[in-house]
């Protein structure tokens, strides 16, 4: 019976990593902000589920993870926010990124040496390198890093802030290995663009913020197809599939993963909704930006290779989530 850690698991990614983790027989503690969201998650699952919960209200707060990462045997850690509502990028995105996954890994490194395997969602911001624009004769890999500095993280530009977090959180990881040398090994995961079907708690004004974007074409509130800024994407059960294949995987210790399905525009979405939800013509655009096919490729070879990921294709994550969506409207 192997007990998992599963940080932040009232997250969009989490709320599926928890799912295949329970499915596969795995005893799970889940840290959740409030004794709320435990309720909430709890209620998804009978009650001889395997699944108990460490309140963490703050994973930035010194020693956070000290109590909650005793006697598991291993750690999946998705919580860290993914947001563009900034004020100050130090306390509201920078900190929470940087010091939640840090603390993660002293708290396991001092408090549960029997932990050999610690998984991280890190992201595609962490790759991407926004200088280069569309950059069609490059092709993105687990290679790539994103040379964002600290100076443009404190910047004006929220998405650059968020790019940030996400490069110096799985940098931060990176280097504890390389100095701590603790007993275990670190995976990092790093999607795209996350759509598909939500489980964790939602309504239609807490949509997390991948999915806005298809609520905002479905709900009527876009009135143009809107420009495709990252080109990329992925579905949200392939990336819950990838963190706990990567706890199991011989191949990826101490490896990093673009857990990425491939392209997309705006315009393909658009589609899709309209071609499998006939009654929402009239709210979903038809007119707007068509982007340029023009831009950089993605390898996800390697998580195909090592994870066994077979991804989901768009029309079936977009179907799959709009599904939920239209009950809204």
């Amino acid at each position: 019976m192997t007990i998992a850690l599963l940080t932040g698991a009232s997250g969009f990614i989490a709320g599926h990593v928890l799912k295949i983790l329970l499915e596969k027989g795995y005893t799970v503690k889940a840290t959740v902000r409030s004794q709320s969201k435990a309720e909430y998650l709890k209620g998804l699952y009978p009650a001889d589920s395997k699944l108990t919960f460490a309140i963490v209200e703050d994973i930035a707060a010194p020693n956070a993870f000290d109590e909650a990462v005793k006697g598991v045997d291993v750690v999946v850690h998705t919580a860290s926010p993914f947001h563009f509502k900034v004020t100050d990028p130090v306390n509201d995105l920078l900190d929470p990124a940087i010091k939640g996954t840090t603390s993660i890994l002293y708290a396991t490194k001092n408090f549960a040496p029997q932990v050999k395997r610690v998984i991280v969602t890190s992201s595609f911001a962490a790759i991407l390198n926004p200088s280069k624009g569309d950059w069609p004769e490059h092709t993105y890999s687990e290679t790539d890093w994103n040379p964002i500095t600290w100076e443009e993280a404190i910047g004006p530009n929220p998405s650059s802030t968020y790019r940030a977090s996400k490069t110096f959180a799985e940098k931060a990881a990176w280097d504890f290995l390389e100095k701590e040398k603790p007993n275990f090994t670190i995976t990092t995961i790093n999607p795209p663009l996350v759509w598909g079907p939500m489980i964790h708690d939602v309504t239609p004004e807490t949509v997390n913020t991948s999915n806005a974007s298809i609520w905002s074409l479905v709900n009527g509130s876009q009135a143009t197809i809107p420009p495709t800024a990252v080109p990329a994407w992925v579905d949200v059960r392939d990336v819950a599939e990838a963190h706990v294949n990567a706890l199991e995987a011989p191949a990826a210790e101490n490896q990093r993963y673009f857990v990425v399905a491939g392209k997309y525009s705006f315009s393909d979405i658009c589609d899709i909704v309209l071609k499998n939800f006939p009654q929402l013509a009239g709210k979903v655009p038809t007119d707007g930006v068509i982007p340029s096919k023009e831009s950089y490729n993605l390898d996800n070879s390697k998580s195909k290779k090592d994870l066994g990921i077979e991804y989901i294709s768009l029309e079936q994550s977009i179907v799959d989530l709009t599904k939920q969506l239209v009950a809204w409207v």
